[in-house]
């Protein structure tokens, strides 16, 4: 996601049984309801323990109205991981009509922004659960809580990086937990839904449609995305025969055609470094909607319409900005961060793609853009924290940790690294870490191992600094670049 202009130790509620199998709202327990969370350094309250969820089976009705809550059904899959008295998932802006467990009415309670399930008899650690939640998915951004839902000019559209799926649906909202997906979207006449994956079934009524989408790879439920809207939807035929559909305004379809038509070269582009897309279909979203982002979601990219139409944006630009959000079906998308201080995966190497696309094919050489971004360095460490160690957010800004340092100067670090080992080592590593935790999560710890058995050598601790360090290390090859000091260091 650009601007424009671990395994965790798992902990167990004990909680006590219901006396009796009744259906309530309320968790009848001699312990409150009290969100939990995996861990994570950034999001301490997101996602949850006891459970690896299989896939998500999710239906939405949409009314034609973007402004009410739409009807919603949400069946989780999952395998129990540890005995648990109580299932948490994150949940949050949406009222809950019941639950129920294995197909018997559960108890639940809000707690935070966690519904709180009570089944009417302890899970075992190896069971295989289902838990079908009913509810509504308000798209009505609460006060100081945006994300989940994005209001278009004519429906609806997702962005719910990094921690919003949950203001959507109940889900185990930690990209750590990948998981299957099965969108089933149903909306008045006049209007088209799509979603991640493939189609698999259309259902026409008398006066509304449903759309039913599946997903062929497991996927983080950040990465969703469902648009609803009076859209065109454009097919092509990319690189291998891949299924390539563009999903745009009707409106807007003949002015956005140009820019459709650059996706297969793109991808060309990307697998002649890399190796084969990883996904069974690729397009682009394009929302007329102002969200100050495009987003990566997982075979569907989010763009906002204006940065194809404004005249303020040149070509080469918006042509690496699409590159980025290529480049992050393979960095971020099938190779998932463990955690979100590995951000810097994702967006630094969506930023090096992009820059060496720009140097390419627009001339706009990567030793200008990184000798840049070496002279900030200090300083978006300094505001930051370093690439593989960002600092939160401060509270109620859910995209604080979208920083230069997780993109730009994450890049830097790419850099530094192809400077070291060489160009040749480099490469291969890109393409071996894309290959080897295809589908699956991954670290930085990971990262610098592959980069030493690659390289032939140990990179610990010439990455540690990169990574880690206050301040920018020398740059291979370049000893004559410098970093301007933070705001306020020359006085210490």
């Amino acid at each position: 996601m650009p601007f424009t202009p671990r395994t965790h130790a798992p902990r167990r509620l004990k909680a006590a049984l219901l006396a009796s199998a009744v259906t309530v709202c309320l968790v009848a327990a001699s312990a409150p309801p009290a969100p939990l969370g995996v861990g994570d350094r950034l999001f301490p309250h997101l996602g949850n323990p006891g459970y690896d969820v299989a896939s998500y089976d999710l239906a939405l009705a949409y009314s034609g109205a973007n402004d009410k809550p739409l009807a919603a059904v949400t069946t989780i899959d999952a395998w129990m991981t540890e005995d648990l008295d109580r299932v948490n998932l994150d949940f949050a802006r949406g009222k809950v009509e019941s639950v129920e467990i294995d197909g018997e009415p559960a108890a639940y309670a809000a707690a935070g922004e966690d519904l709180v399930i009570t089944p009417g008899k302890p899970l075992s650690a190896g069971q295989r659960t289902r838990i079908v939640v009913r509810h509504s998915s308000d798209p009505m951004a609460g006060k100081g809580r945006e994300g989940g839902w994005v209001r278009t000019a004519d429906g609806l559209a997702m962005a719910n990086q990094a921690d919003a799926a949950h203001l959507v649906f109940p889900c185990n909202d930690h990209p750590s937990d990948k998981a299957m997906f099965t969108f089933r979207v149903t909306a008045p006449e006049g209007y088209t839904a799509v979603a991640n994956g493939l189609p698999v079934d259309i259902e026409r009524a008398a006066a509304a449609t449903t759309w039913t989408y599946r997903t062929h790879h497991p996927m983080a439920t950040e990465l969703a995305q469902i648009s609803i809207g009076r859209s065109a939807v454009v097919h092509r035929t990319g690189p291998r025969g891949l299924p390539i559909r563009d999903v745009v305004p009707t409106a807007h379809r003949e002015r956005l055609e140009p820019w459709l038509a650059k996706t297969p070269g793109q991808i060309a582009w990307m697998e002649r470094r890399i190796g084969p897309y990883p996904f069974e279909t690729y397009g682009v979203l394009m929302a007329d909607a102002s969200t100050g982002f495009e987003l990566e979601t997982q075979t569907l990219s989010l763009f906002e319409t204006e940065l194809f139409t404004d005249p303020a944006f040149p070509a080469w630009y918006v042509d690496s900005i699409m590159v980025h959000e290529l480049a992050h079906q393979w960095f971020g998308n099938s190779v998932t961060p463990r955690d979100w201080s590995d951000l810097w995966l994702n967006e630094g190497h969506a930023t090096w793609y992009e820059a060496l696309y720009a140097d390419e094919k627009a001339d706009r050489p990567l030793e200008a853009r990184m000798k840049a971004a070496y002279r900030a360095s200090d300083r978006w460490r300094a505001a930051g924290g370093p690439p593989a160690e960002p600092k939160a957010s401060e509270a109620g800004n859910r995209l604080g940790i979208f920083r230069p340092n997780v993109y730009d100067g994450a890049a830097l670090v790419l850099y530094a690294l192809r400077q070291e080992i060489g160009r040749p080592a480099f490469e291969r590593l890109e393409r071996v870490w894309v290959t080897r935790h295809k589908d699956a999560t991954a670290g930085t710890a990971d990262f610098v191992r592959l980069a030493g058995k690659i390289s032939g050598r140990d990179l610990t601790g010439f990455l540690q600094g990169w990574l880690y360090g206050e301040k920018t290390p020398p740059m291979p090859g370049h000893p004559d670049w410098t970093s301007d000091a933070p705001a306020g260091a020359a006085g210490k």
